[in-house]
């Protein structure tokens, strides 16, 4: 599991994915997101602008991220 750093909360999911390089635009994200292929905490989100803070796990693609703060 990836931990990634935030430096304010909340940040939105669609731009975490992109800012971590695991799609080439927001744009991309927010499709991805729509489709169901992300999880959040273990349950399927399709919202494309949920609020990620500190302690959420993210699941796409196979990989895990755990975003922490700075």
């Amino acid at each position: 599991m990836r931990t990634v750093k935030i430096n304010a909360e909340p940040v939105e999911l669609y731009k975490i994915l992109k800012f971590e390089g695991l799609v080439a635009t927001g744009g991309e994200a927010k499709l991805l997101i729509g489709d169901g292929q992300v999880m959040v905490n273990g349950a399927v989100e399709t919202q494309r602008r949920k609020k990620i803070v500190a302690g959420d796990v993210i699941e796409f693609h196979g990989e895990k991220l755990r975003v922490a703060a700075l």
